[in-house]
Parts: C-alpha cells; structure tokens; sequence
C-alpha cells in the first residue's frame, strides 16, 4: 500500500502531469479516446479544466476538482481512457499508464499564469510544433479566441518558464 498522502482542500486549482507507461506515445494519437474519458468522468464527478495539454506520452491540466476527490478525476479518466484503448487495440491487459501522478497546488494568480504558459508552451518545448497556435490539442486556441493570448505567442522567442511541472 501506498504511503503517498495528498493534500486536498475545496477551492483550490491542481496542476497535474500524468505519464504513459514506458512512455509510450499513444495519447495524441488516442485523443478521441483521452476526450470521450474526460467527459465520461465529468458525468460522474464534478470538476473543470480551465486549461490542458495532450501529448504523445503524457498530459497536463489544470483541474478544479469542486468538491470532487482529485485522485478519484485522474483514476477515474485512466482506467477510463484504459478500457478504450484495449478495446480498440484488441487487448485485454498490459499497463497503459504510470502509476501515480504529480500535483502542483496553485497558489496564487502568478503560480497560475505561469502554469498556463507552461501548458501551452509544452507542445513547442517537446518539438511537436513551432509555435503553440499550430497545435490542437491544447486548450491554447480558445485562449486566444477569449483574449488571453496573441496568436504568436510563443513564437518570437523561447518562452522562459522555471519551476517543477511533474515531467
């Protein structure tokens, strides 16, 4: 058994980072899939994702669990995400997932915005993409359309971001 504890207290925001087994790159590819698992769980339990990234191997979100369990929404989406991805591959065991996760607790509007930025800088980071406009699985693109950020941002230069982010 586990002796990891969490600390959880209602009201706050968790930034998360959750790695395939292995880390292999099935996510992006799987997307359909990770999606149709985000709103399963949400019929389940209430909680929001203000902002996200799907990778090749590993996610980021940032998650408002209302009143929800934070550990019970990220079990909940891998086993979900799990079952699909055996059903459509024809197999019916073999681990998907890492075990555990890693949580930030924002702490304030600055610890939030830097955690945003890097959501949406990862995409660039990893390579996958030039600049974070150009790829669609992030919750980038209606940052823009709500103001938040310019189309080429990210893009003029590296984006500086310090801190621990789970990968």
């Amino acid at each position: 058994m586990s002796l990891l504890r969490r600390y959880y207290s209602p009201g706050n925001i968790y930034f998360v980072t959750v790695v395939t087994y292995d880390r292999k790159p099935i996510l992006v590819e799987n997307s359909d899939l990770f999606n149709q698992s985000i709103a399963v769980t949400k019929e389940q339990m209430a909680f929001q994702i203000p902002a996200w990234v799907i990778l090749p191997e590993h996610f980021h979100m940032l998650i408002e669990p209302d009143q929800s369990d934070l550990s019970e929404i990220i079990k909940r989406i891998k086993l979900s995400f799990a079952g699909k991805y055996r059903l459509r591959n024809n197999t019916r065991s073999g681990r998907v997932w890492q075990l555990r996760f890693w949580d930030h607790i924002i702490r304030n509007e600055s610890d939030m915005n830097r955690h945003i930025d890097y959501v949406h800088y990862n995409p660039v980071k990893h390579g996958l993409v030039p600049s974070p406009i150009d790829y669609e699985h992030s919750s980038f693109r209606r940052f823009v359309e709500d103001g938040f950020y310019t189309p080429d941002w990210g893009v003029m230069g590296k984006v500086e971001l310090s801190g621990e982010f789970g990968e």
